[in-house]
């Protein structure tokens, strides 16, 4: 809700934010997107045992990650397509917004910003640097999510666009649970995995701490692995997988990879490779997905 609040600030902010400062209100959330990744990394290699969690249960981490992602893209496309009648719903290429295509640099900065975390972190673990820009992570999200309200508050008549579609704004976030309990069912039968389980781990979508940490006081610690390093690689392949589909998808397909964390830390790729209409979207379904992850979870135990 915090995280809802300022970026609301930040869009009457935007309202009155000269039009020439716009390059450099996006130049901030460029430098807040990679040095939040960079941070992310550095957690990921204080996380006790996640070297060895990695090499032991990755492939089916891998298979979690990977099967209920797409079953949400594509139970999202089609939903979209078939009930969105905006001009976004159209073909992919135009609905890029004249965003960034192609070879653009802000992917491989993203991975490389991941790497040089998870390697500053491995190879100064008691660094008080880190320590201090890990915790203040949070402080530096809502910065980043006042930049992106003063984007999207720069755009007029961008709320009276939304009202028209009513009822349809839940049709991405029903599309995103849907597919990633679907993708659940199959890495069942996939992996031979206990249903319950399987179903809990893909309902996960994307929020890795609280998944992890459920599924682990449910399930046991393996599970709760699983369930951690899944959900993780959703969000971090989120940052790879929306310049793809923003160009041969439609915008609103952008926002099903990133599922729960498209409120927050898949933003700003959102923001970059769709519209600001988009990322209205992105934030209620980030907030209703989020909603919805202790309830799948609880659910199936």
């Amino acid at each position: 809700m915090t995280t809802l609040v300022i970026m609301l600030l930040g869009m009457a902010a935007g309202c009155f934010f000269p039009a020439g400062r716009k390059k450099m209100n996006e130049r901030v959330q460029l430098a807040c997107t990679l040095v939040l990744i960079f941070s992310m990394g550095v957690g990921l290699s204080r996380r006790d045992n996640f070297f060895s969690e990695l090499g032991v249960i990755g492939i089916q981490s891998f298979v979690f990650f990977l099967i209920p992602t797409i079953c949400s893209i594509v139970v999202v496309y089609v939903l979209t397509r078939r009930f969105m009648t905006g001009k976004e719903a159209g073909a992919g290429k135009q609905a890029a917004g004249g965003r960034p295509s192609g070879r653009d640099p802000m992917v491989f900065l993203a991975l490389g910003s991941l790497i040089l975390g998870i390697g500053c972190g491995a190879a100064f673990p008691r660094s008080a640097f880190l320590t201090a820009l890990t915790d203040h992570s949070q402080q530096l999200l809502w910065l980043l999510m006042f930049s992106v309200g003063i984007s999207v508050g720069m755009q007029k008549g961008i709320l009276t666009r939304l009202r028209q579609y009513h009822v349809k704004i839940l049709v991405i976030p029903f599309g995103i649970i849907a597919g990633s309990l679907i993708g659940g069912v199959l890495c069942r039968l996939i992996l031979n995995y206990p249903l319950n389980e399987a179903v809990s781990i893909a309902g996960g979508m994307g929020w890795y701490s609280l998944a992890g940490v459920s599924i682990s006081g449910l399930a046991g610690a393996e599970s709760g692995s699983i369930a951690f390093l899944s959900n993780l690689m959703r969000e971090i392949g989120s940052f790879f997988m929306i310049p793809y589909l923003s160009r041969h998808f439609n915008s609103f397909t952008c926002i099903a990879p990133a599922a729960a964390t498209s409120e927050d830390t898949t933003l700003p790729m959102l923001m970059r490779y769709t519209n600001e209409e988009t990322v209205v979207f992105a934030v209620l379904n980030g907030m209703i997905c989020s909603a919805f992850v202790p309830v799948v979870i609880s659910l199936c135990y």
